[in-house]
């Protein structure tokens, strides 16, 4: 059987695109020639299956009063449960979670991803590997960004939160992964989505990266 490696994400992961400039389709959203989950399941070739679960707007824990089924908490179980056996589980989530009708600061929102952890690690649905997750975190949104939805603080939110995931990812034994760090960025349109470079770049990082955490 392949190794079964899900992307469970947000807008990010779903691949969307706020700029069709910078789209081949010129649409909203980055083709399978495009995207990272699509890129990073051609790098690592037939020996991988790389399931994409990627939804605009979901958030670590936090519901949202204007969109229906938003928390990753809700639907991680039935998503690891449909794709078992799991070898790893890939989680890029945070930047909704910056919102200002959440009210959640950087350290609520490590909080909101432990706690979605530890959901993560008690669903039966690991492979013979056993629990295997890599945190991503997002890069930041754009200085001096501000749009209604999003609110205020979020800019300050997303620049604060890579040291408390990342400690979030140690103190649960799971991997983790700054996005800024592999030469990701958002764009210059709506500061809060991947260019299309970018989504080559995590695919490229992830690429040499998924196999070494496999070998484990």
């Amino acid at each position: 059987m392949k190794k079964h490696v899900i992307c469970f994400g947000d807008s990010n992961t779903h691949g969307y695109c706020a700029d069709p400039a910078d789209c081949a389709d010129g649409g909203d959203r980055f083709n399978e020639n495009e995207r990272w989950t699509c890129l990073l399941q051609k790098r690592l070739g037939e020996d991988y299956l790389v399931l994409e679960e990627g939804l605009s707007g979901r958030t670590t824990v936090f519901p949202d009063a204007l969109h229906e089924s938003m928390p990753g908490l809700d639907t991680i179980y039935s998503c690891l449960m449909s794709h078992e056996p799991v070898d790893l589980l890939i989680i890029m989530l945070g930047t909704n979670d910056t919102k200002e009708r959440f009210a959640a600061n950087a350290p609520a929102i490590a909080v909101g991803m432990e706690r979605l952890l530890l959901k993560c690690k008690s669903v039966p649905a690991w492979g013979k590997g056993g629990v295997n997750i890599l945190v991503i975190c997002p890069p930041p949104l754009g200085a001096g960004f501000h749009d209604e939805v999003m609110g205020q603080g979020c800019v300050e939110k997303s620049i604060a939160l890579p040291p408390y995931l990342k400690a979030v990812a140690e103190r649960n034994g799971v991997h983790y992964l700054n996005a800024a760090e592999a030469g990701c960025e958002f764009n210059d349109v709506d500061f809060t989505h991947l260019t299309c470079r970018s989504h080559a770049a995590l695919a490229e990082r992830l690429a040499a990266l998924v196999p070494e955490l496999l070998a484990e």
